[in-house]
């Protein structure tokens, strides 16, 4: 029958109006489904904050939904009829309406794109069409290309946006500002962090629902401040833009123990989530620039994280296939340790990484890719626990951008798709970029014995150990002379040293 219901699939980062599955549907003959789910909320331990945004922010999606006309079937958790998964609900509501035909959005994970492509029921699959890049058009570009590189691929989505072009140029004749943007923290941070909100009723009760029932999860869910709708969203971003974009630019890359959020937007939940538009947000913040309200190395490196890196990310996993995320090129099999998830460690860096973690389901870049990335590659742990946790525990991850920024960029353990070297360094990076260094249990300038840090000897070892595949490397040639003329002496020092680390942190001493 022509005016047969069908159901329209609604996943909880797919809270965007515009969404190609509502878009495909009609609200005079389709009922919108979205359900809460235990699969979905433990397949890693997502971290309470992160649960409790996706479940506010879908509660008021279903009632925007309604009030633009849509009939909406939602599940809360601990409804007693709740199948607890994506699946399930879906041939629950189907029985209900007696639907035949499901329209969907492409997931962003094959996880979930594999179960609905085996759904008992037929299922239409909408592109996602809220990014700039579809599946063919990265390929188009990728194809025939001896490397993948984002900088490269950033170009053209600059010139195809037209996002800070001056005719076929780029605006100030250089497409790349990043070396403006390496500064450490100054001595004072003029900005408290990203817009706060006080959790309204609703809010209040996924809160309490959270609490309850996912009290075991890595991860403090109070005080919750996160935006729940668009337009608080949006109200963020605007904060942002008047009060941090400006200084962005110079201290994206610096960390200090005592501000957690710099002049980070700290918006990559409410993209991901589809709360904002990523062109959108892109072009706001040009505005900014042409306003004379923030310099061009600023908001040149924010929209190429959104344009460039957010958007490569995507293709990179999609390119790779459903098998990507299982890739190990350098066969690491170490276990990831328990720090991880408690933050007790002797190294500073480590342990304020993983505690701010803890409390606000949030770590900007650097502290993800040169502090708990880096450790995590230098010691030799198994890349897909690696992923699991970043996974788990950041209020951003889904597996589409997740897994190329891990397994790709942080471990290399995608044989270089995503980059031309390990994002490896010693203690010297971190302590330039952040103030972590200071008070720490180990020194920074011990370059071997007990007290020696950790970051130090595990780089050397990491080097040695993979040599024949990088030691060829351009990029990393130069310190493999450095290594070759030490003293012999020294050389066996500094591995003694890390394989005695390692045996001490594998054996479960404090580290």
């Amino acid at each position: 029958m022509v005016n047969e219901t069908r159901l329209i699939l609604v996943l909880g980062d797919q809270l965007s109006p515009g969404l190609s599955a509502l878009q495909a549907g009609d609200p005079a003959r389709d009922v919108v489904v979205m359900a809460e789910v235990s699969a979905e909320a433990t397949y890693v331990p997502h971290h309470p904050k992160k649960i409790a945004f996706l479940f506010a922010a879908m509660r008021k999606f279903a009632e925007r939904l309604r009030s633009d006309g849509w009939q909406v079937d939602y599940t809360e958790l601990d409804d007693s009829e709740n199948a607890q998964s994506i699946p399930g609900e879906l041939l629950r509501r189907a029985a209900q309406h007696g639907a035949k035909q499901i329209i969907a959005t492409e997931p962003g994970e094959w996880r979930l794109i594999s179960a609905l492509q085996e759904m008992p029921l037929p299922v239409q699959i909408q592109p996602d069409t809220r990014f700039l890049a579809s599946h063919a058009r990265f390929e188009d570009w990728a194809e025939g290309r001896k490397q993948l590189r984002m900088e490269y691929f950033y170009r053209e989505m600059r010139r195809e946006t037209g996002l800070l072009m001056a005719g076929d140029k780029p605006e100030g004749g250089k497409w790349n500002y990043d070396h403006d943007n390496r500064k450490p923290a100054p001595g004072e941070i003029g900005r408290a962090g990203p817009m706060q909100f006080t959790p309204d009723a609703l809010v209040e009760d996924v809160l309490a629902l959270v609490e309850a029932r996912f009290e075991e999860h890595f991860g403090t869910l109070r005080p919750f401040w996160y935006a729940t709708d668009a337009a608080q969203a949006e109200a963020a971003l605007e904060d942002f833009l008047t009060n941090a974009l400006p200084l962005f630019g110079d201290y994206q890359d610096a960390m200090t123990s005592e501000h957690r959020f710099l002049y980070h937007a700290v918006i990559g939940q409410y993209l991901n989530a589809g709360l904002l538009d990523p062109l959108d947000v892109c072009q706001r913040a040009e505005a900014a620039y042409r306003a004379g309200h923030a310099p061009l190395n600023a908001v040149e490196g924010f929209i190429r994280q959104i344009i460039g890196w957010r958007e490569f990310m995507r293709g990179i996993y999609f390119l790779g296939g459903p098998d990507y995320a299982s890739r190990n090129g350098l066969g690491h099999s170490r276990d990831l340790p328990a720090f991880y998830w408690t933050g007790q460690t002797k190294m500073r860096c480590m342990a304020h990484a993983i505690d701010q973690t803890r409390d606000e389901a949030y770590a900007h870049h650097i502290q993800r890719l040169m502090v708990t990335g880096n450790f995590a590659l230098l010691a030799g742990i198994a890349p897909q626990q690696v992923a699991a946790w970043y996974l788990a525990v950041y209020a951003d991850a889904y597996e589409w951008v997740e897994a190329p920024n891990v397994i790709g960029m942080s471990q290399f353990a995608d044989g270089g798709m995503v980059g031309s070297k390990p994002y490896v360094s010693s203690g010297n990076y971190i302590a330039k970029m952040s103030d972590y260094c200071k008070g720490c249990s180990y020194d920074v300038k011990a370059k071997t014995g007990e007290t020696a840090c950790p970051f130090n000897v595990l780089y050397w070892q990491f080097l040695i150990r993979h040599r024949e595949a990088f030691e060829k490397n351009p990029r990393m040639a130069q310190m493999y002379r450095t290594w070759d003329r030490m003293q012999e002496g020294r050389q066996t020092q500094v591995l003694q040293d890390a394989e005695t680390f390692l045996a001490r942190m594998e054996g479960g001493e404090a580290v």
